[in-house]
């Protein structure tokens, strides 16, 4: 079987012991791959992963869908409250001017890709909801992932970005000079945060083992470590209409005319 992930590089080490926790409950090798397309799920190349919940959104409104959620991560801290959420959280450099969101207009941005949530539709939503239009922002980069998004503003080549929130949060504390350099004005969110999913041709039995194990492994003293590592309190059962909110978000995006963050009029 093969478990792919379409998420951020420093979330590796919960993947690997992921997959291999579900190898030994199901009996068979599972194999971690990293993602090169959404398709794979179709074309049976994918049998389970760890999806960003935009990409999972456009597939799950497919006819018949190709993946089906399982569970989702609650994150450990106050500001998630025991839910399965999280936020899109936007960065300055330490020494610059910018204090609050509104005061983004005319500056420079990254962005990891146009298919993340955290990184791209929560920014456009939020934006759309602030009464800003195409054009507010300044220079607009895309920086392939959140981590390099987060080093472009470290180095002054940006001056903001929206990084998800568990992403940055391990990458300043595995990082602690990164993180003297740069502070948080704002956040966008919360959002339902990225579901492990299962292809949909699985057997019932197999993704219901599955559900169980990320369900239990709050219980595991081997698990503890790693969801720690990841900064994860438990995983959650999920189900397609948790990821209600993106969709509303897309609606919003949609009527607005601003479905791009490179956009700089508004569509017709």
């Amino acid at each position: 079987m093969r478990f792919v992930t379409f998420l951020a590089p420093n979330m590796l080490p919960v993947y690997h012991f992921l997959a291999e926790r579900i190898s030994d409950r199901l009996g068979q090798p599972v194999e971690l791959v990293v993602g090169t397309s959404f398709d794979q799920f179709e074309r049976g190349e994918a049998d389970l992963g760890v999806i960003c919940g935009l990409p999972y959104v456009w597939l799950a409104d497919r006819h018949p869908s190709p993946v089906e959620p399982l569970a989702a991560p609650v994150l450990s801290g106050a500001r998630y409250g025991g839910r399965p959420i999280y936020y899109s959280d936007v960065i300055v450099r330490h020494d610059s001017p910018i204090s609050c969101l509104e005061e983004l207009r005319g500056h420079s941005w990254a962005y990891n890709e146009p298919a993340s949530h955290s990184g791209h539709t929560v920014t456009l939503y939020s934006l759309v909801a602030m009464g800003a239009r195409p054009g507010f922002l300044g220079p607009v980069v895309e920086a392939g992932f959140h981590q390099r998004a987060i080093r472009l503003v470290a180095a002054g080549a940006v001056d903001a970005a929206a990084i998800d929130s568990q992403v940055l949060a391990i990458e300043l504390r595995d990082h602690p000079r990164l993180a003297d350099g740069l502070r948080a004005i704002g956040s966008f969110g919360p959002s339902t945060i990225q579901p492990v999913v299962a292809s949909s041709g699985l057997p019932s039995r197999l993704k219901d083992q599955v559900r169980e194990l990320l369900v239990d492994l709050t219980d595991e003293p081997l698990a503890r470590p790693v969801l720690d590592y990841g900064l994860i309190d438990r995983f959650t059962a999920v189900d397609d209409a948790a990821y209600d909110d993106i969709r509303e978000m897309l609606a919003t995006i949609e009527a607005a005319g601003w479905t791009s963050i490179t956009q700089t009029v508004l569509e017709p």
